[in-house]
């Protein structure tokens, strides 16, 4: 009978070895997180916010020239959510009530064009427009275009909210 002699066992050592292969873990964990975020990002995002950017820019120019035109006007606008309906009042410089203005608009949701609702504004009294939106709830951009009888155009921008 052979007897093995019990050699005892030495404690472990971190080598150099294992310094390496979790420095080297460490990083490919790293690395493949932000891979999956980049290509998560690029596949929702692809960078082209335009595909006719040098005509936005026309657009944008005309734009300021139609706000700095607005404002030579000298009208004022305030709108309202009401049940069931829109309400918009238009003043002049002098704080007089707009009457006689043929006014159009729309309402869509801020994040989506789903849902977008045309809008008819009639005068109910010297001043105050009002058009019928129907059951609304949450959160929608108003974009309302008024038009002077003398001439004049005024357009409007304001978030409403019903309950």
């Amino acid at each position: 009978m052979s007897l093995v002699p019990n050699t005892p066992r030495r404690p472990f050592e971190v080598r150099g070895w294992h310094v390496l292969a979790g420095v080297s873990a460490f990083f490919a964990v790293i690395i493949a997180v932000d891979a999956s975020f980049m290509v998560i990002a690029i596949r929702t995002f692809p960078g082209q916010v335009s595909v006719t950017p040098y005509e936005d820019g026309l657009l944008y120019n005309r734009r300021i020239a139609q706000l700095e035109a607005q404002e030579r006007l000298g009208w004022r606008a305030s709108a309202g959510a009401e049940p069931g309906q829109v309400a918009l009042e238009f003043r002049d410089r002098d704080g007089r009530a707009l009457q006689g203005l043929a006014i159009t608009g729309r309402l869509q949701r801020p994040a989506t064009d789903a849902g977008r609702v045309e809008l008819r504004f009639v005068e109910d009294r010297p001043g105050r427009y009002v058009a019928p939106a129907g059951r609304l709830d949450g959160a929608w951009d108003l974009t309302a275009e008024a038009r002077g009888p003398q001439g004049g155009a005024f357009v409007a921008e304001r978030r409403l909210t019903w309950p």
